[in-house]
């Protein structure tokens, strides 16, 4: 069995971040680059907001969030992954669950290791979990977290 990738799929909570012992851990031991992914919200699918918004309004806090992103994801993967052979940062914006299984097929993954709830989780098993294990075409392993 190759294990060449890996996949952690993060909303950079606590709880997505109990993976990362394993994510560590199984990528020194077979080699694996580790694909860390983050999803941003699409804020333009929510239509009116109060006050006036255009789409550049939308746009430039999109594009805020994403540049914050993008420095929280490379601070976690210079703490927690440097043991790693090569980890590579990913930020998408839509839905979590879709993002994630759309970046299983481009990227050629491996493997997925994930928490079974995020920032949000009030279950034993979140939803963007149960998608994930339920369409993916490749192993997913979920790390419990403790509601």
């Amino acid at each position: 069995m190759e294990m060449k990738r890996i996949l952690w799929p993060t909303d950079m909570s606590e709880n997505a971040e109990r993976a990362l012992p394993f994510v560590s851990a199984l990528s020194e031991t077979f080699q694996s680059e580790v694909h860390v992914l983050y999803v941003l919200e699409d804020m333009g699918h929510f239509g009116a907001w109060y006050g006036d918004f255009d789409r550049s309004s939308i746009d430039d806090m999109q594009a805020q969030e994403q540049k914050l992103a993008e420095s929280r994801l490379e601070d976690i993967c210079r703490t927690h992954l440097e043991g790693c052979p090569l980890y590579i940062r990913h930020t998408a914006i839509g839905d979590p669950a879709g993002e994630i299984l759309k970046l299983i097929d481009t990227e050629k993954m491996d493997m997925v290791i994930m928490s079974t709830h995020g920032r949000r989780g009030r279950f034993q098993f979140g939803s963007v979990a149960e998608k994930v294990v339920k369409h993916s075409t490749v192993p997913v392993v979920t790390i419990p977290v403790k509601s």
